[in-house]
C-alpha cells in the first residue's frame, strides 16, 4: 500500500489482528480522538472501548478531522444493520451503493461557512466504486459470501425503527437500516476522502417477525473475514485509483 489508509469499526468490529499496535490520540477542533495504528492502516473504534458511545452521540466531526490530519484519504468502514428487504438475507455482508438519510439533530458538515459559494459535496457517487470493486474481488478471494450493491437507511438511534417507519424506508428504496453512516459518509466526502462501507445484517427490521431477534451464530467468523477483506483492500489499492467527491 502506498499511502496510510482507515478502518473504522462499527458494532462487533473493534479493534485490528495485529500485536505491535500503536496508540495516537489526535487533537482536531471538535475534540480529541484517539486511534491505533499498524503500519499503513489506521483503526477507529467507532463506537470507543467497551462500546460506550451510542450512535446519536458519536463525534463524528472530530472522528473524521482526525483522519484528515493523519493525511487519509481511503476509507473502509463496517456497519451492523436490520435488513428491511427480504432478498438481503441476514449475515451476507453488503457493499452499499447508496443511501437515504434519516437522522437529524447531528453535526453534519464542515461547511458552516461556505468558502467562494463552495461547500456542496456531490453525492452522485457516495460509495467509491474503485473500493467497493476491491472488496468484491478480495471478499471472492476469502470465498466469503457478499452481496453487492444496496441502499442503506440512516436514522438517529438509539431506539429501533418502528414496523411503520421500515415499512416506509423499504417504500423508498431502503435494502438496510443501521444509525451511523450519517454524517460519516458526507463529511469525509467534504475532505475529499474515497470511502467504500460493508454492512452486516444482524436482524430483520421491526414487523418482518414477530419481535427483533439479533443472529449470533457464525457471527464471529464473518466478522474476521470482513477485516480481513478490508485491510486486502486498502493493501491492494491506492489513492491515486480513486476519485473524490467533486465539491461545487
Amino acid at each position: 500500500m502506498n499511502q496510510i489508509a482507515a478502518i473504522i469499526g462499527g458494532t462487533g468490529i473493534y479493534a485490528l489482528p495485529e500485536m505491535n499496535l500503536k496508540t495516537e490520540t489526535v487533537k482536531t477542533p471538535f475534540g480529541e480522538v484517539t486511534l491505533e495504528i499498524a503500519g499503513d492502516i489506521i483503526f477507529l473504534n467507532r463506537h470507543a472501548p467497551e462500546h460506550s458511545i451510542p450512535p446519536h452521540r458519536v463525534n463524528y466531526r472530530a472522528n473524521i478531522k482526525a483522519l484528515d490530519i493523519l493525511g487519509v484519504k481511503r476509507i473502509c468502514a463496517t456497519f451492523a444493520v436490520g435488513s428491511i428487504n427480504k432478498d438481503f438475507e441476514l449475515s451476507v455482508p453488503v457493499i452499499l451503493d447508496d443511501f437515504i438519510d434519516y437522522s437529524s439533530g447531528r453535526s453534519h458538515t464542515f461547511f458552516n461557512l461556505l468558502e467562494q459559494a463552495n461547500g456542496h459535496v456531490d453525492v452522485s457517487k457516495p460509495f467509491c466504486p474503485i473500493l467497493s470493486n476491491a472488496l468484491e474481488s478480495e471478499a471472492k478471494k476469502l470465498s466469503m459470501k457478499i452481496r453487492r450493491g444496496g441502499v442503506y437507511a440512516s436514522t438517529n438511534g438509539p431506539r429501533f425503527e418502528t414496523p411503520a417507519e421500515i415499512k416506509a424506508y423499504r417504500i423508498m428504496g431502503a435494502d438496510v437500516v443501521g444509525m451511523t453512516l450519517c454524517p460519516e459518509l458526507p463529511l469525509a466526502l467534504e475532505l475529499g476522502m474515497s470511502y467504500a462501507g460493508l454492512a452486516f445484517s444482524i436482524n430483520w427490521g421491526a414487523g418482518m417477525t414477530s419481535e427483533i431477534e439479533l443472529i449470533h451464530e457464525g457471527v464471529d467468523k464473518i466478522k474476521s473475514d470482513m477485516l480481513q477483506t478490508m485491510i486486502n483492500t486498502l493493501s491492494a489499492t491506492s489513492n491515486g485509483d480513486c476519485q473524490p467527491a467533486p465539491i461545487l
